[in-house]
């Protein structure tokens, strides 16, 4: 069946499609350079643009059968990142990677700024960063941080959106507690579920539907997975491993949202979400400042 896409302008016409078109050519819809809808001519026969005074967007995208992704470069060291569209959101389909400097893996602190490698440290003396990125685990993982470095200075939020772009792009930001609770209701958690924590919450493999697939990446049985949504999880672990292997068994991502209500021999801790290789939900704990874990980052 032929799509209509109505697209808010400050005009209202109709254009119609003709065979001027090559059936494979595609048309793109832009927002603040990053591609955020793309369909082939071939299945469109009217495109309407239409501004109307109120606009309500759905938190469920328009159905085309595919993903809705594209790619955005971060101008401090060049690199291409691939994003993707859920629900509303736009979230970084991989791991933050900006490495602005790297320490051994055994250093840890509550109150200064440190990036990580998994695996890689040097004896008797300090990484560098360029070492760092030629390394395996980096290229494939992305770069781990403690929530100092994460927060790159801001305080604690807890809004939707966040408003704490922390250590992400220009034009990104740290998503909150409230912000990764909005995903989980999205893939099917109801509301109780979703303030649930400790434990595996699930109702419709959740979290099967963030992990990548393979069991090259993550270790067997990967269970649950279908990467569904094009999040694509890798579990890029944590350092030092104090409790276990967790590279390939267990991914960990920081919020910008620090728990004030509670706190452990005077240390508060931080709202975080892990899968695991051997679960199809997601875990919701408070972890401390000092751990080391995965970002992603979710488009203003």
């Amino acid at each position: 069946m032929k799509k209509v896409i109505f697209i808010s302008l400050l005009a209202f016409f109709a254009l119609s499609l003709n065979t001027a078109f090559a059936q494979n050519d595609s048309i793109y819809v832009m927002r603040n350079g990053s591609v955020i809808w793309k369909y082939k001519f071939s299945d469109i026969d009217s495109i309407i643009y239409y501004n109307p005074d109120n606009i309500n967007i759905p938190d469920t995208p328009i159905d085309t059968g595919t993903l809705i992704t594209g790619t955005f470069t971060d101008p401090r060291d060049g690199y291409e990142y691939s994003w993707v569209q859920i629900g509303s959101q736009i979230w970084m389909a991989e791991n933050l990677r900006y490495l602005p400097s790297v320490v051994n893996i055994l250093r840890s602190s509550d109150t200064i700024p440190y990036c990580y490698v998994h695996g890689y440290y040097v004896v008797y003396s300090e990484p560098t960063v360029e070492e760092a990125k030629t390394k395996a685990n980096y290229i494939t993982y992305g770069a781990l941080y403690n929530w100092t470095a994460a927060m790159n200075g801001a305080e604690s939020s807890d809004a939707n959106p966040s408003g704490v772009q922390g250590i992400c792009p220009d034009g990104w930001h740290l998503p909150s507690d409230a912000e990764w609770k909005q995903l989980e209701m999205y893939l099917g958690m109801t509301e109780e579920q979703a303030n649930g924590e400790n434990y595996w919450r699930e109702s419709n493999s959740e979290g099967g539907k963030l992990k990548e697939t393979s069991y090259t990446y993550w270790f067997g049985p990967n269970i649950g997975a279908t990467n569904e949504t094009g999040f694509t999880a890798l579990p890029g672990g944590t350092t030092p491993d104090g409790t276990g292997p967790t590279l390939r068994y267990r991914g960990f991502w920081w919020s910008a949202t620090c728990n004030t209500t509670q706190h452990y021999s005077g240390r508060y801790f931080v709202k975080v979400r892990e899968l695991h290789y051997n679960e199809r939900g997601i875990f919701r704990s408070d972890c401390p400042k000092s751990a080391a874990y995965s970002i992603r980052c979710v488009k203003d």
